[in-house]
């Protein structure tokens, strides 16, 4: 989808913001940049719809080079949200958000349907906000209709810079949330920059670190914690004590949701079978009470289940999923960091 060959950038006044950066953004992936102040991942971002020139290699986009597409075309197929909320302040939401779909003639019918669906995707009631002007919007509010203008045309690629770090934690923590749902059923190939290393793990499908204008390691958020490439990853990521090591009994209280008609059946042999509302069965193996938390997301990643059971004494107890393991990893990371690791 998104290609970078050995891109570099370099400002007039000498500074080498990029250098030698290759990566491959596949399509509907969720990519998060980080690294410290100054190490190029804005830089990095704005290159892809042109904000900024890249001074060596090439960006292509579906192999097309990004500088052989016409800027206008370029900049109406990609959306783009930023810190700095940037709504019209004298434009009701729904003219900030037909600005595009506008720009490329869509008919009004189709516009104002594509209004409505999305701002009811991401929570806000479009009969009660479309009349509204951005000063009468929560942040929280405000940067919701900024994702859903950086959507209304349909873009394939979305780039996301810091979006979410002006908001109060509770805005913060719940649009975080909210983009990780919305990207389950819209499937964009997004960008996102941020400087919270929590939320790059939360986000991410997978997380580039960078340093100095360079790649120091690009992975999955699980390798990212679990493997460090070196000393600068460990420390970026916050001299994390093995939090994979922790025992799967501390996500338990997480794990125990309503099994909405799935239970667990044991057979004798200690398997559990994941017995599904359609009457279907998955065999599974069971995790206890004593096992890890990587231990619990490699067997989850091995037997290719959104769930595994827990059990103690042969007696089912709950059962664990990626994600409640992630929660629970963001969570205590918060807490130990006074509210999250900031770089």
């Amino acid at each position: 989808m998104i290609t970078f060959e050995n891109v570099g950038k370099q400002f007039p006044d000498g500074t080498q913001a990029v250098r030698h950066f290759d990566l491959h953004i596949k399509e509907g992936e969720f990519i998060t940049l980080i690294g410290p102040s100054g190490c190029g991942k804005t830089t990095t971002m704005k290159m892809i719809n042109r904000l900024i020139e890249p001074t060596e290699g090439y960006i292509y986009i579906n192999g097309k080079k990004v500088k052989d597409h016409p800027l206008d075309e370029l900049r109406w197929n990609i959306g783009y949200v930023l810190q700095q909320i940037a709504l019209f302040p004298h434009m009701t939401v729904e003219e900030n958000i037909a600005i595009v779909p506008e720009m490329k003639k869509w008919k009004k019918e189709k516009i104002s349907s594509r209004i409505d669906e999305l701002m009811n995707m991401v929570g806000l009631d479009a009969q009660t906000y479309r009349k509204r002007k951005p000063s009468e919007l929560s942040g929280g509010q405000q940067q919701r209709v900024g994702v859903v203008r950086a959507l209304a045309a349909d873009p394939d690629i979305i780039l996301m810079d810091e979006p979410f770090s002006a908001l109060d934690p509770i805005s913060r923590e719940q649009l975080q949330q909210d983009i990780q749902s919305l990207q389950k059923e819209i499937q964009k190939t997004i960008v996102f920059v941020t400087h919270d290393m929590d939320e790059a793990l939360a986000l991410g499908d997978r997380v580039c670190l960078m340093k100095e204008g360079e790649i120091v390691q690009l992975d999955t958020p699980q390798e990212l914690v679990l493997n460090p490439a070196d000393s600068f990853v460990k420390d970026f990521i916050g001299g994390r004590k093995s939090p994979w090591q922790t025992g799967i009994d501390a996500v338990m209280s997480e794990g125990r949701i309503s099994r909405d008609g799935t239970e667990f059946i044991t057979d004798e042999e200690g398997r559990w079978e994941f017995a599904l509302k359609n009457g279907e069965t998955i065999d599974l193996p069971a995790l206890t009470t004593d096992a890890t938390l990587k231990e619990a997301a490699d067997s989850l990643q091995s037997s290719e289940s959104e769930a595994l059971p827990v059990v103690s004494a042969n007696t089912y107890l709950g059962y664990v999923t990626y994600e409640t393991i992630v929660t629970y990893l963001k969570r205590t990371s918060e807490e130990r960091n006074g509210g999250g690791i900031k770089q």
